[in-house]
């Protein structure tokens, strides 16, 4: 026994919105569409990622199976019961919900109670958080008095918008010389700095104070990275300086510790200066000017691999089991299970290609070089090395752009022309396709010509911004002035709310007065017309004196 499946238009979900909220609603309320069953009428569609999510409800069920415990009707043409889309199994309803992307499964919670709490407690809420923002920080299991998935994503997409606000900034002195690189771990409200005067040095991110410095390293500090587990930094002189957590500890890591101390360690192994570094849950990501990047083990302290480039190594961002990496004018992207390279990007810029970004899911890479530009690419398994265009090119620099950093959906760049530059990247990405446990996003790709403009640009604060970190609602930056500074939006939306409270409040004093004003003004003319007609009657009286007191001396006009 098998569902009718006509023609289902793609539209019906927003569709819903048109209807009673508090009510069960028929699939978009058409008699024929998955609501009755019919003998005779078989289903030749088969159900898959590329189908719509409506076309996916178009499967046989058994007699009985249904949530809502009532059974298909027997009968032929329309003469069988109709039935909502809820009482489908609920097998059938997540998977369809889980071909929906953000936008359509907030539709679908509009439509009634019961599929307002089925498309909220939707795992899928789950998936489309971790593709943005990744796995938030102790999040522990379900409780009564934790937010869910849902709530945790509209929360999350409501404070992207600070960025476009006011903030405050902060100005963190402490370091003697240019500041080479910052990291912020926002999960911790730490941020690190390294640079030339060879001291690693840890700062509170809500007070901007100093918390602790680290003894000399003996080298220039390029390149520094960290989790709630393990301080990674290193510099010019090949080797990898490592701090481990201490259980306990108010701020994680003692890195004013002496280096015998049982929570530090070194690793070599680079023939050359390390310019970049990463870390994953198993693993650490280091890249050096000897043109190669070395992926080390966290838990034996040894090399795994060795990956080999033909030019210094700029930069690098792992994710998933594929790292990606600037050498030269190229970009490489390697299999981190077996080191096999499985893309290539020739000659991304015009010059080297300084810095590298990526989203969490890995499919969106970023790449600033020594012209200016900022180039967005889409890397698939399948995509063409020899066809790799950009999806995107924005050129907000006047000088090479030494750093990249990527928080849904904003892409942070410095330079050395002194400036920052915010992207926001929405508007050129459609909406995520399902396919399997996995969303991939499709971007809306530009013609080669084109030029993005940035959102927003941060000015004045000299040459030789080195390096840059955004977080959920800041941006940090050191270069060569020797100072930290940190761009505070936290406040940005309460502000804006402030000011648009103190909008209406001003318009509707004006509208207020406008009113007062007309009505005086209305009042002033009818007192002005009251003026002048008392005025003409007076002035007829007095005409109408005159003539009777000549009539009575007279008793007749003179000629």
């Amino acid at each position: 026994m098998a569902f009718a499946s006509p023609e289902i238009e793609r539209s019906s979900l927003e569709k819903f919105v048109d209807s009673p909220w508090d009510e069960d609603i028929p699939l978009a309320r058409v008699k024929s569409q998955v609501l009755y069953s019919a003998p005779e009428a078989k289903c030749d569609r088969k159900f898959s990622s590329k189908s719509s999510p409506l076309e996916s409800a178009c499967v046989p069920l058994k007699r009985g199976d249904s949530k809502s415990g009532t059974t298909i009707a027997d009968g032929s043409g329309c003469g069988g019961k109709l039935r909502s889309f809820t009482d489908l199994p609920t097998t059938l309803v997540y998977e369809i919900l889980q071909r929906l992307d953000a936008k359509e499964l907030g539709v679908v919670s509009c439509v009634s109670t019961l599929l307002n709490s089925l498309a909220s407690d939707h795992h899928g809420w789950k998936d489309f958080y971790c593709e943005r923002w990744g796995v938030p920080f102790g999040l522990n299991a379900q409780s009564s008095n934790q937010k869910s998935w849902k709530e945790l994503f509209v929360d999350r997409e409501f404070q992207s918008k600070s960025f476009m606000g006011r903030f405050c900034i902060d100005v963190l002195h402490g370091h003697t010389e240019a500041v080479r690189c910052v990291f912020l771990l926002q999960t911790a409200k730490l941020i690190f700095t390294g640079g030339y005067d060879s001291a690693v040095h840890m700062w509170d991110m809500e007070e901007g104070l100093s918390i602790g410095v680290s003894r000399s390293l003996g080298c220039t500090i390029r390149a520094i990275t960290a989790d709630s587990e393990l301080l990674v930094a290193a510099g010019t002189d090949a080797f990898l300086q490592c701090w481990r957590a201490i259980e306990g500890h108010p701020h994680l890591f003692d890195i004013a510790a002496s280096m015998n101390h049982n929570s530090s360690f070194r690793l070599w192994g680079h023939e050359g200066p390390v310019t970049c570094l990463a870390l994953d849950s198993t693993r650490i990501y280091s890249g050096s000017w000897d043109t190669s990047i070395r992926i080390w083990d966290r838990a034996h302290l040894k090399c795994l691999r060795t990956l080999r480039h033909g030019d210094w190594v700029w930069s690098l961002a792992p994710r998933g089991g594929t790292v990606a990496s600037t050498s030269g004018r190229d970009v490489y992207v390697w299999d981190t299970d077996n080191g096999y390279l499985t893309t290539i990007i020739h000659n991304a810029h015009v010059g080297n290609v300084h810095a590298l970004t990526r989203n969490h899911s890995g499919d969106l890479l970023f790449t600033g070089g020594e012209d200016g530009a900022i180039r967005m690419y889409m890397v698939c398994d399948d995509c063409d090395d020899d066809d790799m265009k950009p999806a995107a090119t924005w050129i907000p620099h006047t000088g090479p752009v030494h750093s990249l950093s990527f928080e849904f959906p904003w892409v942070v760049s410095s330079s050395s022309d002194g400036r920052i530059a915010l992207i926001d990247v929405r508007k050129l990405l459609k909406s995520p396709q399902s396919c399997s446990s996995r969303l991939h996003y499709k971007v809306k790709h530009s013609p080669p010509e084109a030029v993005e403009p940035p959102q927003r640009m941060l000015h004045g604060f000299g040459c030789n911004l080195f390096s840059v970190a955004i977080g959920s609602d800041r941006i940090v930056c050191g270069g060569e002035e020797g100072v930290v500074r940190i761009w505070n939006f936290s406040q940005a939306l309460e502000i804006a709310k402030r000011v648009e409270a103190l909008r209406s409040i001003r318009l509707e004093n004006r509208m207020r007065r406008r009113k007062a004003q007309t009505e005086m003004s209305g009042n002033g003319a009818r007192a002005d017309q009251c003026s002048v007609s008392a005025k003409k009657n007076q002035l007829n009286a007095e005409r109408i004196g005159v003539w009777h007191s000549k009539r009575g001396l007279t008793g007749k006009l003179k000629p």
